[in-house]
C-alpha cells in the first residue's frame, strides 16, 4: 500500500528494538511484490510442491480433525454417558463441554510457547489412549454382569475415556489445524485453498455426525475403536508431514516447501 515507513516501524515493534529486521523486511517486500505480479495461478502450477504439499497438509489435518469422531461424541454424549451408567446424561454433557472449554484455554496459552507440532502430537496420543480406554471398557462391559463391582469400574473407565478424548481434542487437534493452515498456505492461493480445506472439514463433519448414531447403535466399543484408528493415523500424519511453524516467518515456511 506504499506505507513502507509504517510497515517497518510496526515490524520493529513486533520483533523488538534490539533485533535487526533488515533481512525480514527484504523478504516480505519481495514476497509481496511476487504475489502482486501473480495474484492468480494456473492449474498447472498446482503440480509444484510449494502449492500442493501445504494444501494437502491443511486438508489432511482438517479432515482428520473431524474423522476423530468428536462431533459424533459431542452430539450424542448424553446417550453415550447414559450407556456408560450415568443416570443424568445432560449434566454429564454440560461437564464434558466445560472441560473442553478449559482445555481450549490451556491450548491457547501453550501454542506459542510449546509449539504447534508438539501439541498436535500430544493431542493425538492422548486421544488415542482415551479412545482405547473407552473402546475396551465398552467391549468388556457387554460380558460382565451389571450388578457386579467390575461393571461399575468399567463404567467409570469408559467415562474417563470419553472425557479424556474431549480434553485432548481441545488441547491440540481441535484448534491448531486452523492455525497451521493459515501459516503454511502461500498468499496467492490462501483464499481458494482455505475455502477448499474448510469445505472438506465440514463435509467430513456432516458424514461423521450422520453416521455416529448408527455406529453407536451397532457397537459403542466398535465405534470408539474406529475413531481410535483415525487418531493413531493422525500421529503418523503429524510426525511425518506437518512442519513446526512456531517462531518462523511466513517467508521461511514457504521456502521450506520448495
Amino acid at each position: 500500500m506504499g506505507m513502507n515507513e509504517d510497515f517497518e516501524a510496526s515490524l520493529q515493534v513486533l520483533r523488538g528494538f534490539d533485533v535487526d529486521i533488515s533481512q525480514e523486511v527484504s523478504d516480505i517486500k519481495r514476497s509481496v511484490a511476487s504475489g502482486s505480479k501473480r495474484a492468480t495461478i494456473r492449474i498447472a502450477d498446482h503440480k509444484q510442491k510449494r502449492y500442493w504439499f501445504p494444501l494437502a497438509i491443511g486438508i489432511g489435518l482438517l479432515m482428520l480433525q473431524q474423522l476423530s469422531g468428536i462431533n459424533g461424541v459431542i452430539f450424542y454424549s448424553s446417550n453415550i454417558f447414559q450407556g456408560a451408567g450415568i443416570t443424568n446424561g445432560n449434566i454429564a454433557t454440560c461437564g464434558f463441554g466445560a472441560v473442553q472449554v478449559i482445555a481450549t484455554a490451556i491450548s491457547a496459552g501453550l501454542v506459542d510457547k510449546a509449539g504447534r507440532r508438539i501439541l498436535l502430537l500430544i493431542s493425538s496420543w492422548g486421544m488415542t489412549a482415551s479412545l482405547f480406554l473407552a473402546a475396551a471398557s465398552f467391549f468388556v462391559e457387554e460380558h460382565v454382569p451389571k450388578a457386579s463391582g467390575l461393571h461399575f469400574i468399567l463404567e467409570i473407565v469408559s467415562v474417563v475415556g470419553v472425557v479424556g478424548m474431549g480434553i485432548f481434542f481441545s488441547l491440540g487437534i481441535g484448534s491448531i489445524p486452523w492455525v497451521i493452515m493459515s501459516e503454511i498456505l502461500p498468499m496467492n492461493i490462501k483464499g481458494l485453498a482455505g475455502s477448499i480445506a474448510t469445505l472438506a472439514n465440514w463435509f467430513v463433519a456432516w458424514v461423521v455426525t450422520m453416521t455416529a448414531n448408527l455406529l453407536l447403535n451397532w457397537s459403542p466399543g466398535g465405534t470408539f475403536s474406529i475413531y481410535m484408528i483415525v487418531s493413531t493415523f493422525t500421529i503418523v500424519f503429524v510426525a511425518l508431514w506437518v512442519p513446526e511453524t512456531k517462531g518462523r516467518t511466513l517467508e521461511e515456511i514457504q521456502r521450506s516447501f520448495r
